[in-house]
């Protein structure tokens, strides 16, 4: 099979490499439709690294997927042959004290796809995974929109984990497709005002088209005092959802006493810090979203409802040996992009 892979810093090749081997009889092997652009994808192109996480060249990257069923193991019973379905980039094991207590997001032996030391990624014609992550999607609805659950799930997450949604006002600091997503979770769960900033003209058009009540530049404007005027007594929840050590101090300011800033971005940088005085009198809660838990069934619910619009955030399409311009586009913010697919 054809594997696109990365080579280096800001270097990728489409390369021949094995099919993968299904192991277990609940594995299932999947066909490739549809592959989305990440932003940690992009990480691992610019940096080579996430932090601890440092790729070892060649690797595929890529975790965004939707597919077709090509076999399954003798033990599977969740799809069949044929089936169109989501997938859970996660593989928890299970049996760790993490995956007993409900958190198999923080699975001690955590595998998820295009993760350095931990599993190859989807930009492959061919992936194996087991039938726990496996999602069959309804009628209707497309490779795209099933390939955008994952971050749609994260959005959903990132709004259980800070609050009830209903009556809320709440502010989004990023509007890439991880904002956007909590920006569509957090209407659909009720909330009353929501406030989005982005340094990308283009993405706050995006927002205020699916639904934003406000949106604003940082570079063009004081976003505290924009929404203060909007907000005198402050906001119930903070969704920092760029990785911008800034926002950090923007939604320390921005949050009512009692309020919640939500970590859900990831910074470019190792340690990141805050003005303490304002947050501890505050008596702030500082939450730390790390990817979903047990949110892909409730999202994809939604999303057969209606109720979770993805189609906004999808700006540009690639072949699937069109990667690297993906990757590119993407890692320059360039031509308004929010995200970008790759059709198989």
């Amino acid at each position: 099979m054809k594997a696109m892979m990365l080579t280096g810093l800001r270097a990728m090749a489409l390369r021949e490499a094995p099919e993968p081997a299904m192991t277990t009889d609940t594995d299932v092997l999947l066909k490739l439709a549809v592959a989305g652009v990440c932003g940690s994808d992009i990480h691992y192109y610019t940096s080579g690294k996430i932090g601890s996480q440092v790729v070892q060249y060649p690797f595929t990257v890529g975790h965004e997927c939707a597919a077709v069923v090509e076999r399954v193991g003798a033990a599977v019973t969740r799809v069949k042959p044929g089936d169109r379905v989501a997938v859970e980039p996660a593989m928890a094991c299970g049996q760790c004290d993490q995956c007993r207590s409900g958190r198999p997001h923080t699975c001690r032996r955590l595998k998820f796809l295009g993760c350095p030391g931990q599993a190859e990624g989807c930009l492959a014609e061919f992936l194996v995974m087991p039938q726990e992550c496996c999602f069959p999607v309804p009628e209707g609805m497309t490779f795209e929109q099933a390939a955008l659950l994952e971050p749609l799930a994260i959005g959903l997450y990132a709004v259980r984990r800070a609050m009830p949604m209903k009556g809320a006002r709440v502010a989004i600091l990023g509007a890439g497709p991880i904002g956007l997503s909590v920006l569509a979770c957090a209407r659909a769960m009720g909330a009353h005002a929501i406030y989005v900033s982005d340094k990308i003209d283009a993405r706050l058009a995006v927002a205020k088209a699916a639904g934003a009540a406000w949106v604003g530049n940082p570079d063009k404007v004081d976003i505290v005092k924009a929404i203060g005027a909007h907000e005198p007594l402050r906001l119930d929840a903070v969704f920092e959802c760029c990785g911008e050590p800034s926002a950090m101090d923007e939604g320390i300011e921005l949050l009512r006493p009692g309020g919640k800033l939500m970590l859900v971005g990831i910074p470019g940088v190792d340690r990141v810090s805050f003005v303490i005085d304002h947050a501890r009198r505050k008596e702030l809660e500082i939450r730390n979203v790390r990817r979903q838990c047990e949110c892909l069934k409730p999202a994809l619910a939604l999303m057969a409802q209606g109720m979770l619009p993805v189609d906004f955030m999808i700006t540009h399409r690639f072949r699937f040996d069109q990667a690297r311009e993906a990757f590119d586009l993407v890692a320059a913010y360039r031509d308004g992009v929010v995200k970008a697919m790759i059709t198989f």
